[in-house]
């Protein structure tokens, strides 16, 4: 591609060091539909007349047959593409090879008035679109999947913890909520740095723009981006949208270990409060009893890869000048990875929340021991006009002479609470009562019965308008699961 400049071949061990086709061929969709775009913008400046435009688009129609795996319907016999093995420094290489190889050398004509800079550039933009796409509708299904069995819990209760401590009841619906909130913000996130990366390259040139007079809203309109960058220095070296997606899904990963850690607490025999599904779970190979939690082993594990992923990019890009350098090229691999491990962790959670047992006898009986309605009983003594620092106080004393005498605070007799205070009268029995503990909780986002049968509802109408949205992107069960198992290979 740049051979007229060189008198000397490369060094064959830099040569292969440095090319990236093994793994940029993960954007051959993406050259084949900027190249697409390119064309058109060709074709109105009269550099390809519209016979020439049609070979080129057929041509590269026929790379997408050959080498990628095509949507078919389930039951039927799969195409198989053929394997991407050629002696390629890039995918743009690769594409302008087996264009040649298909048409002729009009096939050389596709790369008047471009750059590989611009092309990497909309390649990587094209593809973390799309990908931003898939991974929301597989958070929408996690999140789903989280509802469903909100729902299904109806008034269960469990404890919260702070400090890992128990700390007040909740509804089993209330703390599974938390998480769908966790992930619609995952998905704002991801929707956000998908608007702002939706702006096309095409036409930059390796540097100070096309060196043709090309109209650049052609390609940016093609390609469904919102306009063209508007300078193009920034455009070939920008990769501030890998950072941010790769932010983003370190949020994901985030958000996902610390639902998995709680799931592999809760499952142990001291909670107690979940039973593990078989089908995501292993044994041990010595010990014939155990059930182990190796999905949510997992998932709390790879956040370190996606993060991973993030820093690299970070360290590569903070001391860059303008415009391109070959740096930029080490970008790739850690996208590529970080959307491999993100898609199918968000599929597998998905799929492994709507198996889970929750063990609500457990959860309840944990509720009614261990003063989880002291902050219910302060509360009493605040409606009774007592100051909350002085409620505080009272309540700590009754919780005291409860540990002491091993009861609840419910189980001591008025004349015994009356010694902390004259305001207690045989009213506070039922505002100490585990519904009475929950109810008092009545405002927006806590976690009193109406309230997060209100909060349930609108998280499902929330969930519901992702769907709308992104389930179209979602195949089926079979092409879903080859679509996320091979993300990015």
């Amino acid at each position: 591609m740049w051979s007229g400049r060189f008198r000397e071949p490369l060094d064959p061990v830099f040569d292969h060091w440095q090319r990236s086709f093994k793994f940029d061929r993960a954007l051959l969709s993406q050259e084949a539909a900027a190249s697409k775009a390119h064309a058109r913008a060709l074709l109105a400046a009269s550099i390809l007349n519209e016979s020439e435009f049609q070979t080129i688009v057929d041509g590269l129609d026929s790379i997408l047959d050959r080498f990628i795996q095509q949507p078919h319907k389930l039951g039927e016999k799969p195409h198989q593409p053929e394997a991407m093995n050629a002696d390629a420094e890039d995918i743009h290489h690769f594409v302008e090879m087996k264009l040649v190889e298909a048409i002729g050398d009009l096939g050389l004509k596709l790369h008047t008035g471009r750059s590989r800079n611009e092309q990497i550039a909309t390649d990587l933009r094209l593809y973390i679109r799309f990908r931003i796409d898939v991974l929301i509708a597989h958070l929408g299904a996690w999140a789903a999947a989280l509802v469903e069995q909100a729902k299904t819990a109806g008034d269960a209760v469990m404890p919260s913890y702070t400090h890992l401590q128990r700390a007040e009841p909740v509804l089993v619906a209330h703390w599974l909520l938390a998480y769908v909130e966790m992930i619609l913000r995952d998905a704002s996130r991801l929707e956000d740095c998908a608007r702002r990366l939706n702006y096309c390259p095409l036409g930059s040139g390796a540097v100070a723009g096309a060196t043709l007079s090309l109209d650049r809203t052609i390609a940016a309109e093609e390609l469904s981006f919102t306009a063209p960058t508007a300078n193009s220095m920034d455009a070939t070296s920008d990769r501030d949208f890998v950072l941010e997606y790769l932010q983003a899904l370190t949020f994901v990963g985030l958000h996902a270990s610390r639902f998995a850690e709680e799931m592999t607490l809760f499952a142990t025999a001291e909670f107690g409060f979940i039973e593990l599904p078989e089908a995501f779970s292993t044994g041990s190979s010595a010990m014939p009893q155990k059930k182990n939690p190796d999905l949510t082993e997992l998932v709390r594990g790879k956040v370190g890869r996606i993060n991973g992923a993030a820093q690299t990019v970070t360290l590569l890009l903070k001391g860059l000048p303008l415009a391109y350098n070959k740096d930029m090229q080490e970008t790739q691999e850690p996208v590529f990875e970080a959307t491999r491990t993100s898609h199918i962790m968000v599929f597998l959670l998905a799929k492994f929340t709507a198996a889970l047992k929750f063990r609500t006898d457990r959860m309840k009986a944990a509720c009614e021991s261990g003063y989880l309605n002291a902050m219910a009983a302060a509360t009493y003594l605040v409606y009774k006009g007592v100051p909350f620092r002085k409620a505080h106080e009272k309540i700590g004393n009754a919780v005291r002479f409860g540990l002491e005498s091993g009861r609840e605070l419910g189980k001591l007799t008025l004349d015994e609470l009356k010694e902390f205070g004259r305001e207690f009268e045989q009213d506070f029995y039922a505002a100490v009562t585990l519904e009475a503990t929950l109810d008092c909780h009545d405002v927006i986002g806590g976690t009193a019965r109406a309230r997060v049968r209100q909060a349930l509802a609108e998280a499902e109408t929330r969930v519901k308008a992702l769907a709308d949205i992104y389930g179209a992107v979602s195949l089926g069960n079979e092409e879903q699961h080859h679509e996320v198992s091979h993300a990015g290979a």
